[in-house]
Formats: structure tokens, C-alpha cells, sequence
């Protein structure tokens, strides 16, 4: 039998053995991970350490091994510590330590969980350094990612509402009827306040009606069973709720496992039901598909975010961006003053822009209902006043104001038609009883009027082509091509780490094919 084999001896000796150094290729991401890493500051992480007690990891070591892991889409502490063991990159960087798994789930829950964002901070600052980012403008854009949480383990804001009103209408109801039932003398002229209860006011309550009952022949059983049930529970459900609503904070839901988590609609949906889950809003900056900031939101809603994100990317880098561009779901009033209070360049959409601008495009006739439309109708500035399609003038009634979630106020003037009677042209124009009213916010009309001719611009164009081709290709890498779907940490602060970590990896995969 005619064979040709290379030579294959397992026993065969080194006469001079290779270093590990040889054996990593000179363009490996490793070597990527490690020359970045060593150019950082770690004041702050070291400061994480005691000097009393053993000796630790040295946090370099520590720092370089779970960077790469993320990399290497490496997350599990036991595989990590496994990859030490037997991964030629990982025994490179750790210089053959080797961690064991708790103290590798240790240094990434509680050493870097305060101090991820200064790391990240000088990782981007090199990439700036670099030329490879300006920070002078970012991409914005946000999604939900699933939090580790039970998906069916969720507290609803309206549920409690609506359990606290219902022991409200029985408490009232009994009072009602012991008050009925009650000897003239047992009779009390000024019944509870039961607008708002707490456990006392129950308690009182309670007391007041058992006496009435407890010896009155023509109290029924059912209502003393009632009373009973209302002695024994509603004081304890009260705290029950007021502990649920503390960790609310004005959230509509959240969940038993993982408190931080509000449930939300995902696109990642694997009952194809569209069922709301336990997850968090997550915000990022970019510039040319580098992630320059991030954060995490219990918000469900992206224009309730904007400022919290940049309020910390301006901690976090002590100025703020020259220019900011994303798309509707920022498109507020708030968010537009915010922005141009901090003299940022707003090339924010509004929530009607694309339908205005496609209306405009492709040059389509208005429609009968369009020339009704209030946008369509004539404003005075000077005189401040409107005019109806029929050429009579709208004169301003008052002005009404509102706190939006965040208590911002909001400012809107109201104007209505002197008289509608008898107009034919009525029945296109409104379906309202009285005369048509409409309204207006101004500051607003004045922010969409700005907005609205920096988008149609030349640079405007330009810009909201490129935020589709920046931001939203950083959250497909990192979502399908990492498989990154759902945190594996409970807890904003954990899960705001998990994503950074996330995040850095990106940058430096980028940097690596840069």
C-alpha cells in the first residue's frame, strides 16, 4: 500500500520550544485588546481593591480577559475560566493565571459595575485620538432589549389602582350600611374621608363599623363575614400596594423578579402575540458605527429618555455634541428647547415630518379634507388669530397648560370660529356641536418650523440617510450577530454593565476591521 504522510510523532522533543508569543499572529483582535488596555487609566478600578487580605488578580489581567471574551462572544464566568485554561489567546493575556469562575463573576457584578463607564469613556477617547470619531455629532437611536426576569411575573400600576378603588367602594358601602342599621346614638354625622385610605383610616374605620355590628340584632352575617375579611386583609394589602407603588416611581409595570424591569412591547416577540415583557429601553449615540454612549431606561417611550441620555454623555465627557440626529420618537418639545438650550443642532424628526415630506415629494394634490386641516388654515402672527376656510377669523379664547410626564409645562393657546351656523361647508370643516375650535402650541410650531428646514436641506438629506446606515446596523450587529437578545443580569445597574461591555466589544471588533 502506497503512502505519503507527513512525519507524526507524538513524543517527539523541542529543541528549542516556541513561546506563546509566537504562536499569535501579529494582526489578532487579541493583540487589539491587549494594546488598548494598556494604554488605559485604572485608577478607579484598582481603587476597587483592599490592600488587606490575599492577593488579587491583578485588574489588567482581569480587565483584558473579559474584553476579549465578549469578543470571542464569550459571557458564562465558567467558560471563561475554562477558555484560561485551555484558549492559547486567553492564557496569552492572563499570563497563564488562570481565575476561577466566582472570582470571574465577581470582578465583572461588583468591581466594574461603578467605575465600566470611565473604561469606556478612554477607550472611545482613543478612538478619537485616533481620528477614527470627531464626538462633535452622534446618531442617535433606542431599543428594547428582554430583561432575565419571569415574563409572567409582572405588577401592573392600573392593577393596584383598581383594587385600591374597589376596597374604597366596600369600605364605603359598609359604612353605608352600619350606618343604616345603627341605634341612633351609634349614628356618626361626619362619615370618613374615603377619597384617599391608608392602613389607619382602615383600622379606624373597621373599628367604628365592628362596634356597630358586633351587637345589633339586625346586622346580617354576609356584611359581618365582609367586615371580617376588611379587618383581616385590607391594611395589610394597603402596604402591600404602597410597597409596589415605591417601586413603580410612576412606572405603569414592573417585575416581581427583576424590580428594575418594565414590561414592554418587543420586536423580538417568540409567541408572535405581540405580549408585553420584562425588559429596558436602551439608548445609544453613535458615529460612524462606533457606539460612543449608551444607556439604560425603565421608560417605554423614547422622548422621554433624550434628555437623561445626554445629560450623561455630557458627565460622562464634559461638553455636549455639536449636532444630534434621530428619528420621530425624539421629536418633542421638550427635547427640541433641551437641545437648543445646550446649542446643540437638532436634525430631530417630528412625528408628522415623513408624511408632510412625502406629501411634498412626490408633489400630491391635497384632498378636500386636507384644505380643513389646521395646518392648511392661514395664521396671523402679528394679530395672532386664524382663518376658517370660509374667511372668518378664529380669535384666541385663552391658554391652557400641562406637565408632561417629566413636568415639563406645555403651553397651548385655544382659538375658536365666531359663528359656524348656517356655514356650508361645515360638514367637511368640523363635527364638533358648537363652533370649531383649534389649537395651537407655539413654541412648538416654532421648533418643527426650524427642524423642518434643516431636514429638507441638502445636509439635512444627507444626514437622514446616514443615521439609517450608522446607528441601526450597531444594534443588528450586536443584537443578531452577537445573538445578544436578552441580559443575563438582573438589575438596571448589572444590565447597563452587561450592554457596555457589549458595546466595547463592538468598538474594538470596529477598530480591529478599521
Amino acid at each position: 500500500m502506497n503512502t505519503n504522510f507527513k512525519d507524526y510523532n507524538q513524543q517527539q522533543n523541542w529543541l528549542f520550544p516556541p513561546s506563546i508569543e509566537e504562536l499569535i499572529p501579529s494582526d489578532h483582535p487579541v493583540r487589539v485588546v491587549n494594546g488598548v488596555i494598556e494604554q488605559l487609566d485604572l485608577s478607579l478600578l484598582i481603587s476597587e481593591y483592599s490592600k488587606d487580605g490575599q492577593p488579587s488578580y491583578h485588574p489588567k489581567m482581569m480587565l483584558k480577559v473579559m474584553v476579549y471574551s465578549y469578543m470571542d462572544n464569550t459571557y458564562s464566568s465558567r467558560k471563561i475560566e475554562k477558555a484560561m485554561r485551555e484558549n492559547i489567546n486567553y492564557m496569552w493575556l492572563s499570563g497563564k493565571q488562570v481565575a476561577d469562575h466566582n472570582t470571574i463573576a465577581r470582578f465583572r457584578s461588583k468591581k466594574l459595575k461603578t467605575i465600566f463607564k470611565d473604561i469606556f469613556k478612554q477607550v472611545v477617547l482613543l478612538l478619537a485620538a485616533e481620528g477614527l470619531v470627531t464626538l462633535k455629532e452622534v446618531f442617535t437611536d433606542g431599543t428594547k432589549i428582554e430583561s432575565m426576569a419571569g415574563r409572567y411575573t409582572f405588577v401592573w400600576g392600573n392593577a393596584i389602582k383598581t383594587r385600591k378603588q374597589k376596597m374604597v367602594e366596600q369600605l364605603e358601602q359598609m359604612w353605608q350600611y352600619a350606618q343604616s342599621i345603627a341605634e341612633q346614638e351609634d349614628k356618626d354625622p361626619t362619615p370618613p374621608d374615603f377619597k384617599k385610605i391608608d392602613k389607619e383610616k382602615v383600622e379606624k374605620t373597621a373599628k367604628k363599623i365592628n362596634k356597630i355590628l358586633a351587637n345589633n340584632p339586625k346586622a346580617g352575617q354576609k356584611q359581618k363575614a365582609k367586615l371580617c375579611y376588611i379587618e383581616k386583609n385590607f391594611a395589610s394589602n394597603l402596604e402591600k400596594y404602597e410597597e409596589q407603588e415605591k417601586t413603580l416611581a410612576g412606572r405603569n409595570s414592573y417585575s416581581k423578579t427583576d424590580p428594575d424591569a418594565t414590561f414592554m412591547r418587543m420586536k423580538e416577540d417568540h409567541m408572535k402575540n405581540g405580549q408585553l415583557k420584562p425588559g429596558y429601553n436602551v439608548q445609544i449615540s453613535s458615529e460612524s458605527q462606533f457606539v460612543i454612549h449608551y444607556s439604560l431606561h425603565q421608560q417605554t417611550t423614547d422622548y422621554h429618555t433624550l434628555k437623561l441620555h445626554l445629560q450623561t454623555y455630557q458627565y460622562l465627557y464634559k461638553s455636549m455634541p455639536e449636532r444630534v440626529v434621530a428619528d420621530a420618537g425624539y421629536g418633542s418639545e421638550e427635547n427640541y428647547e433641551y437641545l437648543e438650550e445646550n446649542n446643540v443642532e437638532a436634525y430631530v424628526k417630528y412625528n408628522t415630518f415623513d408624511k408632510e415630506h412625502k406629501t411634498y415629494k412626490n408633489k400630491k394634490k391635497a384632498t378636500s379634507k386636507d384644505d380643513f386641516h389646521r395646518e392648511t388654515l392661514h395664521y396671523n402672527e402679528k394679530e395672532d388669530y386664524y382663518v376658517c376656510p370660509m374667511g372668518q377669523r378664529m380669535e384666541k379664547q385663552y391658554d391652557k397648560k400641562q406637565k408632561t410626564k417629566s413636568g415639563y409645562l406645555q403651553y397651548t393657546s385655544v382659538y375658536q370660529a365666531q359663528n359656524c351656523n348656517g356655514c356650508p361647508l361645515r360638514s367637511l370643516c368640523h363635527k364638533s356641536a358648537g363652533n370649531r375650535t383649534i389649537q395651537r402650541n407655539h413654541r412648538l410650531e416654532r421648533h418643527k418650523e426650524i427642524v423642518r428646514q434643516r431636514l429638507t436641506s441638502e445636509l439635512g438629506t444627507k444626514k437622514r440617510i446616514q443615521r439609517t446606515a450608522d446607528v441601526e446596523p450597531v444594534f443588528a450587529h450586536i443584537k443578531s450577530n452577537r445573538n445578544f437578545k436578552r441580559f443575563t443580569h438582573k438589575g438596571i445597574k448589572k444590565a447597563e454593565l452587561e450592554f457596555g461591555l457589549h458595546a466595547l466589544a463592538h468598538n474594538l471588533k470596529k477598530k480591529v476591521a478599521s
